[in-house]
């Protein structure tokens, strides 16, 4: 987005970029969110650690599409390799950005790997988020924005998901260090009057995705003629929000800081009544069954999957729903991309990035 300001008392116009810094940026959201604000006219600086997490050529691919949507022989976009952990290298880069506005989405993903490496989970989301959170400090931008996640209502039975529910149950380390995110990122909107929006994602998917998202495994599997594991005997359902829906939601929430003591009138808003700080769930509302969500994928791959029926694993739950209220009410949006359409979008990138007929 580009801002048109008159300076003195002549007709001469000079045009100002402004400046996002976004960390995660070769991840999956990161990426598509990046992919975005650079094609409405920002300046995007870029921080990714490069972590072997999953395969790096499908980040290195990510980063390519980004170097080529910044435009060749410009800095729209400026990316630097550097892990959160290093505290040195963040303050300097945010000294030297100056960014408008921050979105944090780098961190130690899944839910499931959360039980196999959990010190991963508190050098990246407590450590990394701490330096951040410090160079936002320093920074001062008009907004900061971080990512959390569905599974932080953990234990919860009630549905939809409200932003004002108790998150004191969290059941995996994934979720109580998002938790202990969401009370950090309090902390210093307090402190420091800092805006602060912490979004709530539910189940992201799309072209792009990671390796170890379900969608991703499950269409590899089948098109190679493998089973599929299907756990919780397929009884789960998860409110599943596209790709496109999500970037839309984030970049519609980076133009609604909150303001202390300005809550929205007339619904139940996550507002702090101690600090400039707002939680808000992304999800459609609209929970899908894992077994129709997979039928969805065997239609559009034209073969039916091996199932291998599993019982639940430590860590999941039966079932996700956000209330996507307050996020229609701060920007007048709700994800509504069906699963049939999200699905078919993956499987063409899939087969076209992995150059299947």
């Amino acid at each position: 987005m580009r801002r048109i300001c008159r300076l003195g008392t002549g007709s001469m116009n000079v045009t100002t970029t402004r400046t996002a810094l976004v960390t995660g940026v070769a991840g999956f959201i990161g990426f598509h969110l990046a992919r975005r604000l650079l094609a409405d006219g920002w300046v995007v600086i870029g921080i990714d650690g490069m972590t072997d997490y999953y395969d790096v050529r499908l980040k290195q691919a990510r980063l390519t599409q980004l170097r080529g949507a910044g435009g060749e022989g410009t800095n729209a976009f400026r990316f630097h390799e550097v892990m959160l952990e290093d505290a040195a290298r963040i303050a300097e880069i945010f000294g030297e950005a100056k960014p408008d506005t921050v979105v944090h989405l780098a961190a130690q993903a899944g839910v499931r790997y959360s039980l196999e490496n959990p010190r991963a989970y508190i050098d990246s989301n407590l450590t990394g988020t701490f330096n951040v959170m410090e160079g936002v400090r320093e920074s001062a931008p008009r907004h900061f924005l971080a990512a959390s996640t569905s599974s932080v209502y953990g234990a919860n039975t009630e549905m939809p998901f409200g932003e004002t529910d108790r998150t004191d149950h969290p059941i995996t380390l994934y979720a109580a260090t998002k938790k202990a995110n969401e009370a950090m990122l309090h902390s210093y909107a307090h402190l420091w009057n800092l805006p602060t929006t912490a979004f709530r994602f539910f189940t992201v998917y799309g072209p792009w995705g990671r390796p170890d998202m379900a969608l991703f495994k499950f269409v590899k599997a089948i098109l190679a003629g493998e089973p599929i594991d299907i756990y919780g005997e397929g009884r789960m359902k998860r409110d599943f929000t596209y790709i496109d829906d999500l970037i839309e939601s984030v970049t519609r929430l980076i133009e609604t800081p909150p303001e202390a003591g300005k809550p929205v009138e007339g619904i139940d808003d996550s507002l702090s009544p101690a600090a400039p700080w707002r939680v808000v769930n992304i999800g459609g509302g609209q929970p899908v069954g894992l077994l129709p969500f997979i039928e969805t994928i065997e239609r559009e791959l034209g073969r039916e999957a091996i199932r291998n029926m599993l019982p639940m694993q430590k860590g999941d739950v039966r079932e996700t729903v956000a209330s996507a209220d307050l996020l229609q009410a701060l920007t007048g949006y709700r994800p509504g991309t069906t699963v049939e359409e999200g699905v078919q979008r993956f499987v063409a990138w899939y087969r076209d990035y992995y150059a299947i007929g």
